[in-house]
């Protein structure tokens, strides 16, 4: 072929192209309007589900994963129709194809994160502590900081920062101590069985009203529970404040010292100085 023979081709390629373009001039400007038309719903659906997800679970993060969502998928309908309507429905397939197989892909390759992701997602919905919740978990007790969907971040009484995975979170027991506005202690003791047992529960009782826990502790109750040769078990319980975590540690101690002591003073048990 010669280069005359090159340069018809060519020319007549170009001319079919400039018909093809022409005659699909009417589907270009018909799916620039309905990708214009979907984005401006998209728009509008993202601000009505940022509003009501937001109302619903407080988080911002779920809130912006949730309007994103419904946003990207309106867009990616729009998308579909706009090829559809340029006839290119095998670009469609294959887009659809493509976006599977990545997913597929990511799935695999990010586990653990998708784990986490999801445990904060059900975690936000849930809800089982806020920000500035005092909580234990994981062996960790401490302030909520932050809450992510991949991670929440803890302020312990030393003012460190832990960050634990949501997905450990969410498979080990939560203690909220912010959720409980009481706790009870409970404390397994033995007196001599030669003692008088009311008053020794007296002292007890006394011992337990003018113990120094910030707050007064309430509904003191005392059982002996059994006899063991020559001693007496007794169980004591009372109710505290539980707004400190370690409020329950204090409270016990304290309430130990000041059993001994009174059992000291009275001669109920022998108490060796230093």
């Amino acid at each position: 072929m010669n280069v005359d023979n090159w340069f018809s081709i060519v020319i007549k390629k170009l001319q079919h192209w400039e018909t093809t373009l022409i005659g699909m001039l009417p589907n270009f400007v018909l799916a620039a309007i309905i990708m214009a038309i979907f984005f401006a719903i998209a728009k509008f659906v993202r601000r009505i589900i940022y509003k009501i997800v937001f109302k619903i679970s407080k988080s911002e993060s779920l809130t912006g994963l949730f309007s994103v969502v419904f946003q990207t998928a309106i867009l990616v309908i729009g998308l579909m129709m706009a090829l559809n309507v340029l006839n290119l429905e095998k670009t469609v397939s294959s887009l659809l194809a493509g976006v599977g197989i990545i997913g597929l892909a990511l799935g695999f390759a990010f586990q653990d994160l998708t784990a986490n992701f999801i445990s904060g997602v059900f975690m936000s919905i849930k809800r089982p502590f806020e920000v500035g919740d005092k909580v234990e978990t994981n062996g960790v007790i401490g302030t909520v900081s932050h809450i992510e969907l991949r991670s929440t971040t803890f302020v312990t009484q030393a003012g460190l920062h832990v960050v634990i995975p949501n997905k450990d979170i969410f498979q080990k027991p939560i203690i909220n101590y912010s959720r409980s506005s009481e706790r009870r202690v409970e404390l397994d003791m033995f007196i001599p069985n030669t003692f008088d047992l009311s008053f020794a529960e007296s002292l007890v009782r006394k011992a337990l009203e003018n113990l120094d826990t910030g707050k007064p502790i309430s509904d003191v109750e005392m059982f002996y529970t059994g006899i063991d040769d020559v001693k007496i078990k007794f169980t004591v319980s009372f109710h505290i404040d539980n707004a400190e975590p370690r409020g329950f540690f204090e409270s016990r101690h304290k309430a130990i010292k000041a059993i001994y002591k009174a059992f000291g003073e009275k001669g109920i048990i022998k108490i060796n100085p230093l």
